[in-house]
């Protein structure tokens, strides 16, 4: 049976994890103890031959290969092989256990959609949720140890219900080489239709989804098969187990007590304690050796190990759960009425006298809803955002703004650029700059002509922020503090004017 110590580790207390050191079943004393004692015997002898039995010449042979040995030992990555290879173990171990098919979605989408509370609806039910518990049985028959040994023959299975005498013959009478937990899947989708066009599945939409969730189901199925089908590649096994097996026999050998060579450098340099019981290399050989042990554990769960998964209970309880949800419970539905909560708008479940201190702990509404802010009132009063301040730039940001031109400038208003390029110039000119390009020897009918079709364009496009703002910053920052010049303005010349002119010429 599973090893659950889930309640003895619901609470962090001092010394937590030291109660469950001495429990036998499920241990890794029980897995590393006959491994641990030929190790402890093959040293004692090795041990015993060499302090006793070898001659002076042979122990300094000893003493040679030892320290060979023990050098070799570093060569071993151990704690890379075997933390990765447990780790792949264990995803592995937990990925079939979610593989395993449990009926729960599919008995409720049956009891809710398959309708007729008479005994052929019934009859229909639990043929239906039959047929997928059959299926499941079949698979776990091929992987699991335990439920084959529970049900060896096809005869077992229809002693136990899961299937009727005519069932087993159309199974068997379908001939293949492989697996055939398919079959009644495919025998409850028949069903399905069949009750779909008698109108116990009253539309398609509930029929798809029935058909969906067995889908789902099937493939649970296919899983486990295939994860007992596709093992662990076998080189990596045979990998970590070498490495294991060879780092301990060198540490059988390396890890003795050795005598000086010499008795002048016996007394030169401190001579190391001499333990007959080597702790700290039992100590490794118990980390390493159990981890491995751990990994030939859980590699296949459907097995008989203390911890392999318990798949006769799981097979019990889906088939007893599954016939009430779809046989006693279709239909029978509790009186419903007005709930406690009814009048209040806010429902408070009360507590008892051991919960009631957890009324006094205030609820979690955010990370931050307990900073407190500046007590500077001004910090706290609200600026609207508006384009005509002035945006902080760092010079370099600056640079770049003020000498990239605007995407919707050089593409959206390609054709204007001209214009653009004269309104540019004639803010330099009224600044006091000379104009790079003066319009020098236009009549005054050309510079009203111009200005005045500069004014329409100002009034029907508005510039962007950014053109706004850049001419004068651009001018304070190469000008700085200067004096006002008179401005210059060009009149457009009058009908009168004009016709004086022509008089006098």
């Amino acid at each position: 049976m599973t090893v659950s110590y889930t309640l003895k580790v619901a609470n962090a207390q001092f010394g937590g994890f030291s109660k469950l050191l001495f429990r036998w079943k499920g241990s890794i004393y029980k897995l590393l103890y006959k491994e641990f004692f030929v190790f402890v015997m093959l040293y004692a002898m090795l041990s015993i031959t060499y302090r006793r039995l070898l001659t002076e010449e042979q122990k300094r042979v000893y003493v040679k290969v030892a320290q060979y040995c023990n050098r070799s030992t570093d060569l071993i990555p151990m704690s890379f092989v075997l933390g990765f290879y447990v780790t792949l173990i264990v995803n592995r171990w937990w990925a079939q256990y979610t593989s395993i098919p449990l009926p729960d979605q599919l008995m409720c989408v049956i009891s809710s959609t398959v309708h007729g509370k008479d005994e052929k609806g019934r009859i229909l039910r639990r043929s239906l949720i039959r047929y997928a518990n059959l299926s499941s049985v079949l698979i776990l028959r091929s992987v699991s140890t335990r439920v084959l040994k529970r049900f060896p023959t096809m005869d077992h299975l229809v002693e136990a219900g899961f299937m009727t005498q005519e069932e087993r013959k159309k199974f068997e009478s379908l001939h293949s080489d492989f697996n055939k937990y398919w079959i009644p899947c495919v025998w409850f989708t028949n069903l399905a239709a069949q009750a779909r066009r008698d109108g116990r599945v009253r539309d398609d939409v509930a029929l798809r989804l029935l058909i969906d969730e067995l889908n789902l189901y099937r493939a649970k199925c296919s899983m486990l098969f295939h994860y007992d089908w596709i093992s662990i590649p076998l080189v990596y096994t045979q990998v970590v187990t070498i490495a294991v097996y060879s780092f301990f026999a060198f540490c059988v050998i390396g890890r003795q007590f050795l005598e000086p060579l010499d008795p002048e450098q016996e007394q030169e340099q401190d001579q190391d304690l001499d333990l007959y019981v080597p702790l700290t290399t039992l100590l490794q050989f118990f980390f390493y050796a159990g981890w491995l042990k751990v990994a030939e554990q859980i590699i296949n769960p459907f097995g008989e190990d203390d911890d392999d998964f318990e798949t006769n209970k799981l097979i019990d309880r889906n088939l007893q759960v599954s016939l009430l949800s779809v046989d006693d419970m279709y239909q029978n539905l509790p009186l419903t009425g007005k709930d406690k909560y009814w009048n209040e708008s806010t429902a408070q479940p009360p507590y008892t006298i051991a919960t009631a201190a957890e009324t006094l702990k205030p609820s979690f509404l955010g990370s931050t809803f307990d900073m407190r802010m500046s007590d500077d009132p001004e910090q706290s009063q609200q600026v609207e955002a508006s384009p005509s301040l002035p945006r902080m730039h760092t010079p370099l940001l600056n640079r770049f703004l003020t000498a990239a031109a605007s995407p919707a400038v050089s593409l959206k208003n390609f054709g204007r650029s001209n214009r653009a390029h004269h309104h540019l110039l004639r803010l330099r000119g009224e600044g006091g700059f000379p104009s790079p390009n003066p319009r020098c020897g236009e009549g005054p009918e050309l510079v009203g002509r111009i200005e005045e079709e500069e004014t329409e364009d100002e009034a029907s496009e508005p510039p962007t922020p950014g053109t706004r703002l850049k001419a004068p910053n651009r001018l304070e920052a190469s000008q700085g503090p200067r004096k006002e010049n008179p401005q210059i303005r060009v009149r457009q010349p009058s009908d009168e004017s004009i016709n004086i002119d022509q008089s006098a010429a």
